[in-house]
């Protein structure tokens, strides 16, 4: 009678928590737990990536005119029209391509190589060092539209401040910087050198304060100089976040188009009109979505092709592994 009544009774105090605790456990080990978790992302990533990337995929098959009611299927005309020196896409979208080759060979290099050499100077200890650190990455914050008329006007030819104070120290000051070439790609690739280094002086930052300091230690015991440190210690601890670093830089690169849009309107004639811009017009100015879709579709392949080059570039080498762990091994 007594055991039945405590059988019936109501748990309390440690007894509760550890029930609750089982079925806490329980329900955290249920093979739906992980998709629980994954499901706002997935939903995110299914609307505004996987379901555009498909549907500018269908696009690029049609002669699509959002204007009209019908859009007729063409299947691979729009990409062939792309490979074919008669038509009417292929020149203006290859001399896009060969702008956005030209401001990216000239800009990724820059992009870094200025940004590494910002964090390793602030990574060092000396006084206003967050000060400094703020003013690097302060124009990073400010928009395109911003940093496009904002230059364009320090820029011109007439009424700009950089004309003026170059005439000032004795230099030319009649430079044309949005309307001539080179002059133009100086003005592009020094203004987005100049407004996005922040953001990569910043990743490079959090990778050098994340190399364990013992191993600087360790190098500066075996008689190590500066410059051993660097070569021997930090660029392969950097390593995968140089290859992250490169690669975002060429994508957005690739990309650019509001400085070009902004500070030069393409010109002079179609020098410095991008991939991207060339993409916009035909799509939105001229109302030809399903080529603007191929074009969109050969720029990406291109970029998967030179992203899988960036990753072999930066892979671990498989020797170099192996004598790794050897030598941990001995050891």
């Amino acid at each position: 009678m007594t055991r039945t009544a405590q059988a019936g009774a109501p748990l309390t105090g440690r007894a509760l928590a550890d029930a609750k605790r089982r079925r806490t456990r329980k329900l955290a080990q249920g093979p739906f737990t992980p998709w629980l978790f994954l499901a706002p992302y997935l939903l995110l990533f299914i609307a505004f990536v996987v379901l555009p990337t498909l549907l500018g995929l269908w696009i690029s098959l049609h002669q699509w005119d959002y204007t009209l009611p019908r859009q007729p299927f063409v299947g691979l005309e729009n990409y062939a029209q792309l490979f074919d020196s008669d038509s009417l896409t292929s020149e203006p979208f290859w001399t896009s391509m060969r702008a956005t080759f030209i401001f990216s060979i000239f800009s990724v290099p820059l992009l870094l190589v200025i940004p590494f050499a910002v964090a390793l100077l602030m990574n060092q200890k000396f006084p206003g060092r967050n000060f400094f650190r703020a003013v690097y990455f302060a124009p990073y914050v400010l928009g395109v539209a911003v940093i496009g008329l904002l230059w364009r006007y320090l820029l011109d030819n007439n009424i700009g401040m950089v004309n003026y104070y170059l005439g000032r120290l004795g230099l030319p000051d009649d430079t044309a910087w949005t309307t001539t070439v080179p002059a133009a790609w100086v003005a592009l690739i020094g203004v987005t050198v100049w407004w996005t280094l922040g953001f990569n002086a910043v990743i490079y930052l959090a990778a050098l304060q994340d190399i364990p300091a013992e191993l600087y230690e360790a190098a500066k015991v075996d008689g190590a100089n500066g410059w051993q440190q660097f070569v021997n210690v930090t660029v392969p601890g950097m390593r995968p976040i140089l290859a992250f670093v490169t690669m975002i830089t060429i994508i957005a690169s690739a990309n650019m188009f509001g400085q070009s849009y902004i500070m030069t309107q393409g010109g002079p004639g179609r020098e410095t009109r991008t991939a991207i811009f060339q993409i916009a017009e035909t799509g939105l100015r001229n109302f030809k979505m399903g080529d603007a879709a191929a074009m969109s579709y050969v720029l990406t392949v291109f970029l998967i092709i030179l992203s899988i080059f960036v990753f072999w570039i930066f892979r671990e080498r498989r020797d170099k592994v192996v004598d790794n762990a050897a030598a941990r091994k001995d050891f």
